[in-house]
């Protein structure tokens, strides 16, 4: 079985405190996103400096997130610029073995995103500023800087966050349960398949027929790039996008 990831106390997680409908219980007791092994502790401190505009005092609702608009064009009709599944793979699995550094930043997707145009939306959207990406936790940012490389991104979608990310393929009618190479596979560690619990975020490269999945996956492990095998009860669900040939 493979290694789960280590928990890090300082590890910061993005938090999208302009949803109403908030997917975190009171006191944050449910875990913070997109971790591998979805207990890594969040830091409240660095947390309010963060998304400032969170009140982590308040008790949220833990019923899913509002259907979000589509962050940029739409995944829906393939344009024949769209990047093929073998490509967009072959460039993910070229990844695997980068690995972050002690403070849980240092990668190339971090780093990217940060200076991105969609950083500048998202921390208008969840509050702080661009710097805090840079150790905040990466899952997400892996599958967005291969969408970005590839020529992608308006298929592949980008964001830090991954219920927003999530719903981002489901407001566009580009989400479903089953598993197919490419596509874009959301997990939530309880089994549970509300948007709201997603804490993790990668490629699936195949499905095995036998209840599991091959993926590709940053942010996993001890804090790098891996080709993972998940079982399908784990699976929220999956993204598609409209690869070109």
């Amino acid at each position: 079985m493979a290694k789960h990831r280590r928990v890090r106390p300082t590890k910061v997680h993005y938090i999208s405190a302009a949803l109403t409908a908030s997917v975190f219980a009171a006191g944050f007791g449910v875990a913070p996103a997109h971790a591998d092994n979805g207990i890594d502790t969040t830091d409240v401190a660095a947390l309010k400096a963060l998304s400032p505009k969170l009140d982590l005092g308040t008790a949220a609702v833990a019923s899913g997130v509002r259907a979000a608009a589509p962050v940029e064009g739409s995944p829906g009709k393939a344009a024949p610029s769209m990047p093929s599944v073998t490509k967009v793979l072959s460039l993910a699995k070229q990844q695997i073995g980068v690995r972050e550094n002690s403070s849980g930043g240092g990668t190339k997707f971090q780093d990217w995103y940060s200076k991105s145009k969609r950083a500048a939306e998202t921390v208008a959207r969840d509050g702080g500023n661009r710097t805090a990406y840079l150790n905040a936790a990466w899952c997400a940012m892996f599958v967005s800087w291969v969408g970005e490389q590839t020529g992608g991104r308006t298929t592949i979608g980008w964001d830090a966050y991954t219920p927003t990310y999530a719903n981002w393929f489901k407001a566009n009618k580009r989400w479903g349960t089953t598993a197919k190479p490419g596509s874009v596979v959301f997990f939530s560690w309880s089994g549970s398949k509300s948007l709201g619990s997603i804490q993790h975020v990668g490629f699936v490269e195949k499905d095995n027929g036998d209840g599991t999945i091959t993926t590709v996956e940053g942010n996993t492990g001890n804090g790098k790039v891996e080709q993972r095998v998940r079982p399908k009860s784990q699976v929220v669900g999956y993204g598609y996008p409209s690869y070109g040939k």
